[in-house]
């Protein structure tokens, strides 16, 4: 694997690492595919108790690479609908891990690194770590992530940050349940610790059960609802406001919807 890392102790505790520190873990087309290999692989694995999703570098996640985006942008029909499925079933993937999935949380995260806390189990995060959503003000929306950060925050804190791009503190992703549990950066090992020994102590299969049930019982996230955000991904990304918001990134200059001054 070239964009993650997956390391297991005795213990049977995984750490799932994002390793592109120098693209600031912006989720390529190569990262996609291996999370997602990844992920099947976890699911089977009996030695595995527990994940841990962490990261390299200064930033957790910048969400999605927007080469990757620009790519798509250009392509033809087909070749769009089939990278957004890759996303899209890359994060069922993980959202339905028959295991506990714990975030550490290190750095700043925005776009999808929202969504991939989203389909943790829990997550910990250090003090000053700053989140957005910020797909909008490049002319995009949060499609296929959106299912797994309404899931976690609701629909009344998601209409507070889904659109805005507004960034937004540890503290308040705290109240609004996206983070499980805040520490200080030196003490992030600890509170990922305490987070994940409890599962040492649970029978793995009522576990993997348990889970399920959550899943079973709490918002849908089916097949449709999945197409429809592929759907709504692809959409987007032919508009004339993902070209202009994507180009002018490039350009490193301001959008056209963005004020002059």
């Amino acid at each position: 694997m070239n964009t993650i890392r997956l390391e297991t102790d005795e213990r049977g505790v995984a750490t799932l690492t994002l390793a592109r520190p120098d693209k600031r873990n912006a989720m390529s087309a190569e990262m996609i595919a291996e999370l997602h290999a990844v992920a099947d692989s976890i699911a089977t694995d009996e030695g595995i108790r527990a994940v841990v999703l962490a990261a390299e570098g200064s930033v957790f996640c910048a969400g999605g690479d927007l080469g990757w985006m620009r790519e798509q942008m250009a392509a033809d029909a087909e070749t769009r609908r089939r990278e957004a499925a890759k996303l899209a079933w890359m994060l069922n993937a993980l959202n339905e891990l028959p295991k506990p999935l714990i975030g550490k949380i290190h750095g700043n995260s925005f776009g999808g690194g929202i969504g991939l806390m989203s389909v943790c189990d829990a997550v910990v995060a250090a003090k000053g770590t700053l989140f957005g959503l910020t797909e909008t003000r490049l002319g995009l929306q949060p499609a296929t992530i959106g299912p797994y950060v309404i899931s976690r925050i609701g629909e009344t804190m998601a209409r507070r940050v889904f659109f805005s791009a507004r960034l937004f503190s540890v503290e308040e992703a705290e109240r609004m349940a996206l983070v499980a549990r805040i520490a200080e950066p030196e003490d992030l090992d600890a509170a990922v610790e305490a987070e994940v020994a409890p599962y040492l102590e649970t029978a793995p299969g009522a576990v993997a059960e348990a889970k399920a049930l959550t899943r079973l019982m709490g918002p849908k996230i089916d097949p449709h609802r999945i197409e429809a955000t592929i759907d709504m991904l692809v959409a987007r990304w032919e508009t004339d406001e993902a070209e202009e918001g994507i180009s002018a990134f490039f350009e490193k200059r301001k959008a056209a919807w963005m004020p002059k001054d």
